[in-house]
């Protein structure tokens, strides 16, 4: 909602609070200011300028040389090419070192032989239109003296803005859905009154209408008066179709309307200072002098104003007359009663019509308008009246018509005001004050609430007041948000906070990005042709996956069973917009049907990476996540029956593992297969890993127990034995921590070879034990007899030869 400052004077004189406290007071009070701007901020020194003698260049036969008075001791001289300037024009002139809108600046300019010191300004120039000033000559310089400005008093030197009405201040708000009051000035003005307590001066339309009766004329009927509780209409005679006034044309351009002619001009002003939409049909247009307020007969269709033939829905409110529809209710009139050059008589309609049609009707016609945001958000029924009684004294006011006497209103629900009690201890308890009653009552009061006896009747425009806690909201802001102490709230509600489960969440993505890795969000919906993508077995289980009954498209219509395909997806779109050194994560579910209405909803970890790693790195992520965690129990096996596994199929069989926490499978790591990679576009080496969060979460160990540090050295022995390359390192590990017992501190490998000097079949593999004592410094005759217990053992059960 735009306000002009100018406007809001009006009601409430506030010329002499600044820009910043304005907006500052008005956002603390609840009316957000999102900005506040001066019209003439573009135009810098541009002034009134008289023309004082105009000669015919002498070396250009198109231009001329003006000599101008603008308030200096001496005449500037400007050339130009306008036509329609003479001795003695009124004009806006800008000088060296002017700037227009758009960025233009103004300097000294040498044209034909002759300097020009300025430039006379043409209206557009300005940045105005022949809307704002009808009378002006789009192709020519702007005559002031030819416009409706009331020029007198206005002197050579004058800025031009405050002439052209380009000094007011146009302040934004950000208007919450709650608050249809305050699409208006007025309702602004109210809640501007409040904030800084000053006097509101509102008047009463007041008329002057001719004799006739407008029941000679028109009749009107609701058929439903569920959509449409109130419907207003008067009667205009001898209309005059011009240019609206410039005060009203300056107010309707400063809160972001396009002044259009004086009839339609009255209905958008009247909309932007009441908040009450309005419409005007002429009147020669309604057949049979009457008005139905009905919703649309099947097969009918209404040309509306904007040129496009619309199809109305049966349950689509329109506005009609004995034979036809002439309006959309609450959104745009009907081309077929548009008022005209030839309009003599005019009906204004002020209405209350339902918000939640009149959202349907415009969605459905993709229309939405000023007037249908307005309705949509719930309007006071009680403000129809006051608003077309303003229209009507608008147009006597400047002398667009004559008012018909009398006002036609048909009412179906009669309004009932909203009382509450004002309980101040509850209401101090809500907020954590100790305001007492009388200023409670005098705050309600500032915002046009009747308190008496206890009781607070709330005004007709305020539908968001229901309950004492709303109240106590008006309260709140009147007393100053900013003034409300810090307190703990009463009772015994408990101090919110993470739970346990979403702690661990939040602390596994912490160790995800900590390890270099980039959380994604991905659909829980995708395409059964992912299955394909992956390799996923025909008869697997995870190819039984749930349907959704109303899809986004063809490439989400079934809930995913595994996060495999998603995390491809994303590492697929990094390496095509080629990214080179890709990492990703997503703690998300999987959704397992049950054979009941409801899946399982398993949370799985997903992780994937190309780029500037390769399978050991990417299983030392995977273990890092595990220590970090502190999940123990985790063991890293060789796929003995692959069919146990249907996602085995997408990796590459011989870089990929078996993930186990205490014995249970927890999920698979590795290397995606080729082919695989293949399907998604990807031409380079990518390894991903789907964990089993659940079996994770069920393992974290929560308790951190106080360990000193060692107080004896430990002593670092390596070996390198031969075996087999059926077995795996981490096999060798395991019988190596077996055999050390408790001072064998740690076991590694550190290096994996086959090649040259290593038999067919064959595979070195250095391992380094950490071997300490907690009591004592280890001997070397103790550090060979436990060397050669784990190399003994790694030969009885590997065969494994000390290289």
């Amino acid at each position: 909602m735009k306000l002009s400052r100018k406007w809001l004077n009006d009601f409430v004189e506030l010329s002499d609070i600044s820009d910043k406290e304005y907006a500052r007071a008005m956002t603390m009070s609840g009316s957000i200011v999102e900005s506040v701007t001066y019209m003439g901020a573009e135009i810098e020194n541009v002034v009134v300028g008289k023309i004082l003698g105009i000669t015919a260049h002498p070396n250009a036969d198109k231009l001329s040389v003006c000599t101008v008075d603008v308030g200096e001791a001496e005449p500037v001289t400007i050339v130009t090419g306008a036509k329609n300037v003479k001795t003695g024009d009124i004009v806006p002139t800008a000088l060296c070192g002017a700037k227009l809108p758009g960025g233009i600046s103004i300097e000294k300019t040498g044209m034909r032989g002759i300097d020009s010191y300025g430039m006379l300004c043409s209206i557009g120039e300005l940045g105005l239109t022949s809307h704002d000033l009808p009378s002006a000559d789009d192709d020519g310089i702007l005559l002031i003296n030819e416009t409706d400005i009331l020029f007198y008093g206005i002197y050579p030197g004058d800025d031009i803005r405050p002439v052209l009405d380009l000094d007011d201040h146009v302040a934004e708000f950000e208007i919450t859905p709650n608050r249809p009051d305050c699409l208006s000035v007025i309702g602004l003005a109210r809640e501007s009154a409040a904030t800084f307590k000053r006097p509101l001066s509102l008047s009463v339309p007041s008329l002057k209408a001719e004799e006739n009766l407008i029941s000679e004329y028109l009749r009107v009927e609701i058929a439903d008066g569920e959509l449409c509780p109130r419907y207003t209409a008067k009667l205009i005679t001898d209309i005059k179709i011009e240019p609206s006034p410039k005060w009203m044309r300056d107010r309707l351009r400063a809160s972001g309307v396009r002044p259009i002619n004086n009839i339609v001009d009255v209905t958008n002003y009247v909309m932007l200072e009441y908040g009450q939409p309005m419409h005007a049909f002429d009147y020669s247009c309604l057949d049979g002098g009457k008005i139905v307020v009905r919703t649309a007969e099947k097969g009918e269709t209404l040309l509306t104003l904007d040129g496009a033939l619309r199809p109305l829905g049966e349950d689509m409110l329109c506005i009609a007359d004995a034979n036809k529809p002439v309006g959309v209710a609450g959104v745009m009139g009907g081309a077929n009663s548009e008022i005209t050059d030839e309009t003599k008589m005019v009906v204004f309609e002020s209405a209350s019509f339902n918000g939640p049609s009149v959202r349907r009707t415009a969605s459905a016609l993709g229309m939405r308008t000023d007037a249908s945001s307005r309705f949509e958000k719930g309007l006071d029924t009680e403000g129809v009246v006051p608003a077309i009684l303003r229209a009507c004294e608008l147009v006597e006011m400047i002398g667009a018509g004559r008012v018909v006497e009398g006002i036609i209103d048909v009412s179906k629900k009669p309004y009932k005001p909203t009382v509450l009690p004002l309980e101040t201890d509850r209401i101090n308890a809500l907020l954590g004050t100790a305001l007492t009653a009388e200023f409670m009552e005098d705050a309600l009061r500032s915002l046009d609430f009747t308190v008496e006896n206890g009781l607070v009747t709330v005004p007709s425009y305020r539908m968001d007041v229901e309950q004492t806690a709303d109240l106590a909201e008006e309260v709140a802001r009147m007393y100053g948000y900013d003034n409300i102490p810090v307190t703990l709230s009463a009772g015994t509600a408990a101090i919110g906070g993470l739970s346990g489960r979403q702690t661990a969440e939040k602390n596994m993505g912490i160790i995800c990005r900590a390890l270099g890795y980039t959380e994604i969000l991905t659909y829980s919906f995708i395409s059964p042709a992912c299955y394909d993508k992956i390799g996923l077995p025909a008869d697997s289980a995870r190819r039984n996956s749930l349907s959704i009954l109303n899809p986004l498209g063809e490439d989400t219509g079934v809930m995913r069973t595994a996060m495999l395909p998603s995390m491809l997806e994303a590492l697929a779109k990094n390496y095509n917009n080629r990214n080179g050194d890709v990492r990703l994560y997503e703690n998300a579910k999987v959704y397992l049907p049950t054979g009941g209405e409801l899946p399982l909803e398993k949370r799985t970890l997903s992780l994937g990476a190309y780029g500037n790693t390769d399978f050991f790195d990417f299983k030392g992520t995977v273990e890092a996540i595990f220590e970090y965690a502190k999940v123990p129990d985790v063991k890293f096996t060789k796929y003995s029956d692959p069919q146990n596994d249907s996602l085995y199929a997408a990796f590459h069989p011989g870089q990929c593992a078996r993930v186990e926490i205490g014995g249970r499978y927890a999920g698979i790591i590795g290397r995606v297969h080729p082919m695989t990679l293949g399907n998604y576009g990807i031409d380079t080496p990518a390894y991903a890993a789907e964990l089993d969060y659940e079996l994770i979460y069920a393992g974290m160990n929560t308790e951190i127990k106080y360990k000193p540090l060692p107080r004896f050295p430990s002593s670092t022995r390596d070996m390198a034995v031969v075996c087999d390359s059926v077995y795996t390192a981490g096999e060798l590990i395991d019988c190596a921590r077996e055999t050390g017992g408790e001072l064998l501190a740690d076991a590694e490998v550190f290096d994996v070879y086959s090649g040259g000097q290593i038999p067919e079949g064959k595979k070195s593999v250095a391992i380094s034990l950490v071997f300490r004592a907690g009591d004592r410094t280890l001997t070397d005759p103790e550090l060979d007899t436990l060397f050669n217990a784990v190399l003994s053992a790694l030969k009885d059960r590997f065969g494994a030869e000390l290289r």
